[in-house]
């Protein structure tokens, strides 16, 4: 037994020293940015993904430094770059010193199309879409009439003549309609509906641990994420089918379909399946995450409630029975859109995104080599008392003019050349809803103090349960 004792005490210092002295050789003598890679292989993944966003961040700036430190997380060197300088010096640098990454369980669950022997180079998805111009604001603004009729059909077959009801389904069930009709061209409730729990799933494991066993978060990703596909193949069959009857092309899938890359080689299958999967779980979590919090919010506040429904109610008024959503009323919801952004502040409905370091660069003192990953997230900021007064109130008038936070401490998109292409979406799609439910209802939430759950994408433990009031 001593032996053993003594051969393990050897095998354990002779690992520590080699994981020490490959450690030196990575840095290379560059001056790191202050922190820790915690543990060797898993690094501090777990309090990334389990503990609070702004926890994570918050102790290691106090502990670091408050402009950047490193850390290992999902198994990449990461540098966390912070607060507003931060910001605007990853968004200005777009292409010269970063790259966009997905995170490995990201590209696991959205690139099944390419083969590990020889994987093609992955396109710009974000380029793809924008070419055409499917998210300008005059494609947009075609679209708006039919954001407004389906908050409407959802909600009547929903909440109508209900006295209680649980936001958090519903705005699922809301965004994910919209999402298939913009993005597939397809407004089936009965097909969406279903499709639910699986984009849940999916929108977990994109940042989470990557264990394919069953009963973890990722091996169920990974079985939404294949039901999901399939369903999509089937819409994608009877896309090109419609299509070559002459059927309208007006959606981005039917733009993926015809689209060639320059050698005029087109998309597989397979390969727009798995983009379509992207962008629909795009538009939908975070559309979601936002409309729900916004009813908490709003529902706590009646005075808030009051003037959101009375600009609404204003544009109401002006319109003759019937008529829908037209481009010129969203520039008349200046106040919704405040209460908007003060949700999207105290709840983000995305708390960061990854780049990968294109060449080896320097930022506030400190190396950040090639190869490395860089992580900002609005956390740095977004409850910072230096940017925001009273940060923890519910206050949409603090971005009115004179108010308006100093610039890139309110970053809920992103920002420079990556920022969030759905931008114009998301407000749309949003301000339909909220149009919708303060003509109809008033609420009461049930529980003010229900737990959130999930970090990386918020949701409340029971749905958030209202009392409904109708108008």
């Amino acid at each position: 037994m001593e032996i053993l004792a003594v051969a393990f005490s050897l095998t354990l210092i002779a690992l520590t020293f080699i994981f020490i002295t490959r450690r030196r050789a990575d840095d290379g003598g560059a001056k790191l940015p202050p922190g820790t890679f915690g543990w060797p292989i898993i690094g501090e993944t777990i309090e990334f993904l389990y503990g609070t966003p702004e926890k994570f961040v918050g102790d290691r700036m106090k502990k670091y430094s408050p402009e950047i430190f490193k850390t290992k997380i999902l198994g990449e060197k990461t540098a966390v770059i912070c607060g507003p300088n931060g910001h605007k010096f990853l968004f200005s640098n777009e292409q010269k010193y970063f790259t966009a990454f997905r995170p490995h369980p990201m590209q696991h669950l959205f690139r099944s199309y390419q083969t590990t022997a020889a994987p093609p180079p992955p396109a710009d998805l974000t380029k793809t879409i924008r070419q055409p111009g499917f998210l300008k604001p005059e494609a947009l603004a075609r679209y708006l009439s039919k954001m407004d009729s389906i908050a409407q059909q959802q909600l009547q077959a929903h909440w109508a003549g209900k006295n209680v009801a649980r936001v958090y389904p519903l705005a699922k069930t809301v965004t994910l309609t919209l999402a298939c009709q913009f993005f597939l061209g397809i407004n089936n409730p009965g097909r969406i509906a279903r499709l639910v729990k699986y984009f849940d799933d999916v929108t977990l494991g994109m940042h989470s641990i990557m264990v394919n066993l069953p009963g973890t978060v990722f091996y169920r990703a990974n079985k939404a994420a294949a039901e999901i596909r399939k369903e999509l193949l089937s819409v994608i069959q009877e896309k090109k089918r419609a299509m070559a009857d002459g059927g309208p092309m007006q959606d981005i899938l039917a733009h993926l379909i015809v689209v060639t890359d320059p050698s005029g080689k087109s998309m597989g299958e397979a390969e727009i399946a798995d983009k379509i999967m992207g962008l629909l779980t795009a538009g939908y979590s975070t559309v979601a995450t936002t409309i729900t919090f916004l009813m908490k919010y709003v529902g706590l506040n009646s005075e808030i409630y009051e003037k959101v429904r009375a600009e609404q109610m204003g544009i109401a008024a002006s319109k003759k029975p019937g008529e829908l959503l037209e481009w010129e009323d969203m520039a008349k919801m200046k106040y919704s859109w405040n209460v908007i952004c003060e949700t999207m502040r105290l709840v983000p409905p995305l708390q960061g995104t990854f780049r990968e370091v294109l060449t080896e660069f320097n930022y506030a003192g400190y190396t950040i080599p090639k190869g490395w990953k860089v992580y900002w997230t609005v956390s740095t900021t977004n409850t910072n008392p230096k940017y925001f007064k009273d940060p923890e109130k519910f206050n949409p008038s603090r971005y009115d003019e004179g108010e308006a936070p100093p610039p890139y401490t309110y970053v809920p998109f992103g920002g420079g050349p990556r920022m969030c292409p759905g931008k114009e979406y998301a407000r749309l799609a949003i301000l339909a809803f909220v149009h919708n439910v303060v003509k109809k209802y008033k609420w009461e939430v049930l529980d003010p103090n229900e737990k959130v759950e999930g970090d990386m994408m918020p949701e409340p433990q029971k749905g958030l349960p209202i009392r409904l009031f109708h108008h």
